[in-house]
């Protein structure tokens, strides 16, 4: 037999202590950018495909076998992304506007947040000896909200929104034949596509 020899030489790294206690993220910790929701909305608005497009029933086919089913699914949510976006924003309007307690909710947490933005700009918030930065209020808003979002039933509505938008969204790109309106060069049985 031959004889194998591994050269095992150089510098390593101490292990990691393990009794070193673990400390929470402190309240300070958070990050104090809030993103902007208008941004949001105009970017997602400026890739929004076509709604003619998007609910044209010509495309929609059965696969044609489970294999291509997946890769369809992960076709159409990246190509009809923004539109997908469209759909649960709109599923959680419909849910705002048949839950009226849920609305007066949230309107009040945007209404505390409002209030908290602008004394902000006028005087900063003090507690026990500490300045607040507005993203730890906006967080304190939330936390104090949470159980008034329970009693008006908002977990519920917000389970029936992400399933109702997961079984939407997963229906449509299941069944939209992508490969109709959109090809790629870098499918593998390109030729196989039209069976």
């Amino acid at each position: 037999m031959t004889e194998v020899h591994v050269e095992v030489s150089g510098e390593m790294d101490p292990p990691l202590l393990l009794n070193e206690k673990r400390q929470f993220p402190r309240l300070s910790d958070l990050p104090s950018y809030v993103p902007d929701p208008k941004q949001f909305f105009y970017t997602h608005k400026q890739n929004v495909r076509s709604w003619f497009v998007f609910f044209q029933t010509s495309n929609f086919k059965a696969p044609p076998s489970i294999p291509r089913l997946g890769k369809r699914i992960m076709r159409n949510i990246e190509y009809f992304q923004s539109n997908y976006v469209f759909i649960f924003l709109g599923l959680v309007i419909y849910c705002l506007i048949t839950s009226p307690l849920i609305l007066f909710a949230v309107a009040g947490t945007f209404y505390l947040g409002y209030q908290l933005n602008r004394r902000q700009q006028e005087k900063k918030l003090t507690i026990f000896g500490k300045e607040l930065t507005i993203a730890e209020q906006y967080g304190l808003v939330a936390l104090c909200s949470l159980p008034v979002y329970y009693l008006v039933g908002a977990h519920a509505a917000m389970f029936w929104v992400i399933g109702a938008s997961v079984v939407v969204i997963t229906i449509h790109a299941a069944v939209y034949n992508i490969e109709a309106i959109s090809t790629r060069e870098d499918d593998e049985f390109g030729l196989l596509q039209q069976v």
